[in-house]
Parts: C-alpha cells; structure tokens; sequence
C-alpha cells in the first residue's frame, strides 16, 4: 500500500514567481519535468523563461542554469535589465550561471551516432556549479537545426528529458511557433509535461499578448487565453475571466459628495463597493459628478483612482478647478491617482489587462472610469461589452466602490448596454430653455435602498456640484 500512495502523490509544482501565472497553473510548472514556452518573434518566449529563473533565485533560493542557443550571456543581460533583471548579480552570488553555446549550423552534419553528449557534460558542469534545481534551454530549435531526420530528433529529445528529469531539474525550453504544429519540429509540444503558447496578436491595427495553457498533465489549469504585459516591471500576466457572482454586499455607505444626491439616496449615498453609472449626453456634467465623488472620498481618508479616457490630468484639474473641486492637493498627496490613456492606444483586453495592473499596484478604496463608453472606439460593441463585463466583475470582487460615467444611448439606454449590471443608474439630462440651459438628475434604480424618483435640478457653481433639495418643478 505505502508503494502504491507513493506513485499517486499529488503533482509537486516550481511557483514561477510570475503574477497571475501561478494562478492559472495552480502553483506554477510542473517540478522535475519539462514546459514548453512556443510563440512567434517578440512574443516575450524568452522574457518568460528568464522571469521564472530570477523569481526562482530571489522568491524560493532555487539556483537555476540559463542555456542560450542565440544570444551571448551579455546580450541577455543587457536585453534583460531594463526590464528589472540583474544577471549579472544572481551570477556573482551563485544563483545563475549563464552558458551561451554557439551552434553553427554548418557544421552540423548528421550521421548515425549523433547524440547530445557534449551538451549533457556542459549542463551537468553548469547544474553542479551552482547547485542548480532549474535550467532553460533558450531556444531548442537552433539547437536541433542541423537534424533533418525527425527519428533521431525525437529520439534525442526524448533522451534529453529523461536525462533532466533523472536529476529532477525543472526544465523550460522555447521554441518559434510552427506553421501546422505548435512547434516547428512538432515533437516537442508530444514530450513535455506542460505547454504553453504565447501569440502577439494585432486587431484592428492594436497589439495584444496573449497566453494559454494548452496542456499540463496530472494538473487542473486554466485553459482561457490571458492577456500579459511585458514593461518595466517584467512579465505580468492577468488571468481576468469572469470571476462569477461571489461578491460581497456591505452595509456601510460612501457619500456621493454631492449632499443633494446623498439625500435622494436615502440620506446616506452609495453601498460600498458597489458599481454606478452616470449616463448622460455631452455637457451634461457626468465628469463633474465623478471629480465631486473623487475629491469626497479622499477627503474622507479614501483612495481613489481615475481612470481618463478623453482628457489629460492636467487638462481634468484645471477644468475641474473652474468649478471649485480642486483635485491638486489630493493628486500631490498620493491620494488621488489619475490614470490618463487614449482608447486607441491599446486593444480592449490590454486595457483591462492595464487597468487592473495599476489598481492592483495602487490598491484604492474608490475607483472612477471616465468616459467607460470611450473604449468602444478600440473593437466592435460586443468585444467592448465583454471586457466592460470584466472589469465590472474584478472592481465588484476587489470591494471597489466604482463610478462609471458613460454616454446616454438611443432608448434610454447606455452606449455599452451596462445599466442592467449596475447597483445604481443615475441619469443627467440638459433642459434647453429660451435663454438659459438647466441640467436635470434622476436616480432610475438603486438596488437595496428606498430612494427618490424625483426629478431634480443639477448646477455646477463656482464651489462645485449641487442638487436641489426639491423635486423640479416645471
């Protein structure tokens, strides 16, 4: 019996130290046997595999070898450090040993006894130096350029495997994308233990990285595409699916910062954490009602961040300024965070991808996207839904209470169809009389709390936004 629990014990896995990777695996790569990273050019196959030896090193004290195949060890080192890695640290302390082996494929002739020998010795010396328990062969197609005989690939890289696996090294090798294969050989992806695909996809003239597990045997995964991001901080990936309807309802509330409103809703504002909506057409005064919620917040010791699709934060402080909300002294503080992007810079799922990246880093208490419907302008209105969907879902479970200020479509109804997920829809309209024009605000619903169904006058004035205290009249 104790034989038998021994072969049935559970998968033990290496974390990557990579955010949202060890999510999406479960833990991270499967210890002791072989991952494949394939991808096209750029896709970020190397950064990956980098990534996961440095996290290794720093995070879980696992020394690890880095093979290279094309770039020397002070390319790598260069192409790596703007990106957060010092190489040449983790070398000087005995966690990584860099060995770039130069093939020439020229030289390469394949005969009957062609083996992998010479680079057993070099990888068992490197292994031994540093004590290593991973390594990274970066990228295993120059290394098997040379062989066009697919019988001894195979049975080369089968050898290879095994030889790793006796030692109980945690292998990532890459490898270029094939054309009818997941690699070029289409052998690889057959005798490792984990693959994952990485693709930078453009659509619509915008780039988006994408990766998926496509297998991991003896282990659950996530089986969706992620969006990641590589900058400055390294390789981020945002396992960002829908995250179901598990959220969280408190009972304490967050003010508007408009009194008037407060008291339309209930005399006591939002649900924390809840999701609003401000629909309205241009000029109706939606960005004031977000700024107005904005400063109320951080006056109250909340964080808050702005996510600004149409304007720059200088242009939102000092328009706002006009009105009497001063946003300055919150921005100076660290209080207030405004995050100013144009909705064509990125395609929608590395918006999301963004959006949650900073909220994570900045982790506020109140959150305000200013216009949502902007990023209909980065896919078709589905895709714009999709995401929208999302990021509800993430801001919702995060506890955020989140003010979504959007463009008042045909029908009463938002540009991006949102008003149905939303805990409270308030709608601004303007009133155009002979000589003046009136703003208007009405709260169409506002779930688990009795609230007014007034129609009452906006004003924006020199010391911010109001609501009268009585129903309009006209």
């Amino acid at each position: 019996m104790g034989s038998l629990m021994k072969l049935i014990e559970p998968l033990k896995k290496a974390a990557t130290g990579i955010k949202g990777l060890d999510e999406v695996t479960g833990g991270g790569l499967p210890a002791g046997r072989p991952t494949l990273v394939c991808g096209g050019p750029g896709c970020g196959k190397t950064l990956l595999a980098t990534s996961y030896l440095v996290q290794g090193a720093l995070k879980d004290g696992e020394s690890g070898v880095f093979m290279s195949f094309d770039e020397s060890a002070l390319e790598l080192q260069t192409n790596t450090r703007s990106l957060g890695f010092d190489l040449a640290d983790l070398q000087n302390r005995k966690l990584l040993v860099i060995d770039h082996v130069h093939v020439d494929r020229q030289e390469i002739h394949e005969t009957g006894d062609y083996d992998l020998e010479g680079l057993f010795v070099r990888l068992d010396y490197a292994a031994d130096k540093v004590k290593a328990r991973r390594v990274v062969l970066d990228s295993i197609d120059t290394l098997f350029a040379g062989i066009p005989n697919e019988g001894v690939l195979r049975a080369e890289l089968r050898r290879l495997f095994a030889w790793l696996k006796e030692r109980k090294l945690t292998l990532v090798i890459t490898a270029e994308r094939g054309e009818t294969s997941l690699t070029r050989h289409g052998i690889e992806e057959y005798v490792s233990d984990c693959v994952i695909v990485l693709e930078s996809r453009v659509e619509n003239e915008l780039a988006t990285r994408r990766l998926r597990v496509v297998k991991y045997r003896g282990s659950a995964h996530g089986t969706n595409e992620y969006p990641f991001l590589i900058d400055e901080t390294g390789f981020t990936l945002l396992p960002v699916t829908s995250l179901g309807l598990a959220h969280a309802a408190s009972d304490r509330r967050v003010s508007s910062g408009i009194a008037g409103l407060d008291a339309m809703l209930d005399g006591k504002g939002y649900y924390k954490g809840s999701s609003i909506v401000v629909t309205g057409g241009p000029g109706t005064g939606k960005t004031s009602i977000g700024a107005q919620f904005a400063l109320a917040g951080v006056r109250n010791d909340q964080c808050c961040l702005y996510y600004l699709f149409e304007e720059s934060e200088a242009q939102l402080i000092r328009n706002m300024g006009t009105i009497g909300i001063d946003l300055r002294p919150a921005v100076s503080a660290g209080l207030l965070r405004v995050e100013p992007v144009r909705p064509t810079t990125h395609g929608l799922e590395m918006h999301l991808a963004r959006m949650i990246q900073v909220f994570k880093q900045y982790k506020p208490d109140l959150v305000v996207v200013d216009p949502l419907s902007a990023l209909l302008s980065s896919g078709t209105s589905r895709q714009a839904h999709l995401m929208v969907l999302r990021l509800i879902d993430f801001l919702k479970s995060a506890g955020a209470t989140t003010l979504y200020l959007a463009v008042q479509g045909e029908d009463n109804k938002t540009e991006l169809n949102i008003s149905s997920l939303m805990d409270t829809w308030i709608s601004v309209t303007n009133l155009r009389r002979e000589k003046d024009l009136e703003r208007r605000i009405y709260i169409v619903k506002s779930r688990g709390m009795p609230h007014s169904a007034d129609v009452r006058v906006l004003s924006l004035g020199a010391d911010g936004v109001h609501v009268s205290e009585q129903r309009d009249a006209s």
